[in-house]
């Protein structure tokens, strides 16, 4: 058998492996994170956890099939140890990138959800006892204060 298919199944094999791990425990330990940010409503955050996980493997299996390609000829083990390590690298670069800009992203809206359960709803203005409209203080029946 030709190395450079030697070399292509063992990084496809290696890399889906990861993307599943990879998937898997983000989604498990996701979801406790999403229940957070979505403000305890566990059914939306299982809905938008099962579409961050579709989301992730059509990108990362989309990419690592792209990327499955090598122009140069493998000759030797040499050779399958180097393709393999500059491929799965950029997988798991790839992989990386992908995390941290979920958490990012996820982490944007937990603070905004925070910072909405925080703020104090706005005083309204104190009126004069004269002055008319909703935020005019309130006068007594018989005309004083």
């Amino acid at each position: 058998m030709d190395l450079t298919v030697v070399s292509y199944a063992i990084y496809l094999l290696i890399s889906l492996g990861l993307t599943v791990w990879v998937a898997r425990t983000l989604s498990r330990n996701g979801r406790v994170f999403l229940a957070d940010v979505l403000h305890g409503n566990e059914k939306l955050a299982d809905a938008v956890n099962h579409l961050l996980v579709v989301g992730f493997y059509l990108v990362n299996l989309g990419f690592i099939a792209l990327y499955l390609r090598d122009d140069s000829t493998i000759t030797d083990t040499r050779g399958v140890f180097e393709a393999l390590s500059r491929n799965l690298g950029v997988v798991l670069l790839v992989l990386g990138v992908m995390h941290l800009g979920n958490v990012y992203a996820l982490n944007k809206f937990r603070r905004r959800g925070i910072m909405d359960r925080e703020q104090v709803p706005p005083v309204p203005p104190q009126g004069y006892a004269g002055e008319q409209g909703p935020w005019a203080a309130p006068v007594s029946p018989a005309g004083g204060h």
